[in-house]
């Protein structure tokens, strides 16, 4: 039962941290596709500066100087320079040689504040992952209280690198895989990738998003799925969020690849 359980919590954190970071980080930080509650953007962050230490303003830095130099020189994680296999097992360390540099946060992430809270405690991710591991090993401590703390200890530092291996390589697919490996429904330098999506909450569907960045859902076709589009449906219902209409001319404009897309912009124009 102990090993159910340490299954359960590993999965869910990875895949809580894969949501929270499409929906939050991505989709409605860096490119504002979506407006979040206040509430639940500070949960979302804090989830996040708790499993994965990310602190939002890099990541926000990072990923607009991709776009701004995608797969070009100044791209700061792409496999047509650095090589696939390069990013698929370095992707943490060029992402953050490249949170590293003051200018690039000064200049890409200039729209997203430093508050109090930040400054005091989420913009640091080393608390956040330290505090995080302590939350890990007090949940192990709760589920086997007769074993000694060192092995309650050992059994937590365990669960959280397994969980935080998993969201690394996670995003280190979406970097890497999904520049050089998938299928295009348009003639950009990205791909899409059906089961890295599932893993990442939508995100393997990057050739859609480098075509339309601002778009709040990710698939394109029927047989496309991004399970980051249900969550944001639920908080829009909720009036938790406000999401921006996708940008349905341009969308039509070039949907004769693949057919569906005109259907997407009328499903969407309906909601």
């Amino acid at each position: 039962m102990f090993w159910l359980w340490a299954t359960l919590y590993v999965l869910f954190f990875f895949q809580l941290s894969a949501i929270f970071t499409t929906v939050y980080l991505h989709r409605a930080a860096t490119h504002k596709a979506l407006t979040l509650n206040p509430v639940v953007e500070l949960l979302m962050r804090a989830e996040l500066w708790l499993y994965t230490g990310i602190v939002t303003r890099e990541w926000v830095a990072v990923h607009r100087k991709h776009h701004h130099f995608t797969d070009v020189p100044g791209d700061p994680h792409s496999p047509y320079i650095e090589g696939l296999w390069e990013i698929i097992i370095g992707n943490p360390w060029y992402y953050k040689r490249e949170a590293g540099h003051k200018e690039t946060i000064e200049h890409y992430a200039k729209d997203i504040p430093s508050r109090w809270h930040d400054r005091l405690f989420l913009d640091n991710g080393m608390m956040g992952i330290l505090i995080g591991l302590g939350l890990t090993m007090g949940f192990v401590r709760w589920l086997s209280p007769g074993h000694a703390w060192w092995y309650a200890a050992a059994l937590g530092l365990g669960l959280y690198l397994t969980q935080a291996i998993l969201y690394i390589l996670a995003n280190a697919l979406i970097n890497g895989a999904c520049h050089a490996l998938g299928y295009k429904n348009f003639s950009n330098t990205a791909t899409n990738l059906r089961w890295v999506a599932w893993l990442s909450a939508g995100e393997g569907l990057h050739n859609n998003h480098h075509q339309f960045p601002s778009a709040s859902k990710l698939s394109m076709r029927k047989t496309e799925v991004d399970p980051g589009w249900p969550v944001i449906r639920l908080l829009r219902k909720l009036s938790l969020a406000q999401v921006k209409p996708l940008p349905e001319a341009a969308i039509a404009r070039q949907s004769s690849a693949i057919g569906q897309i005109p259907e997407l912009a009328a499903e969407e124009a309906a909601q």
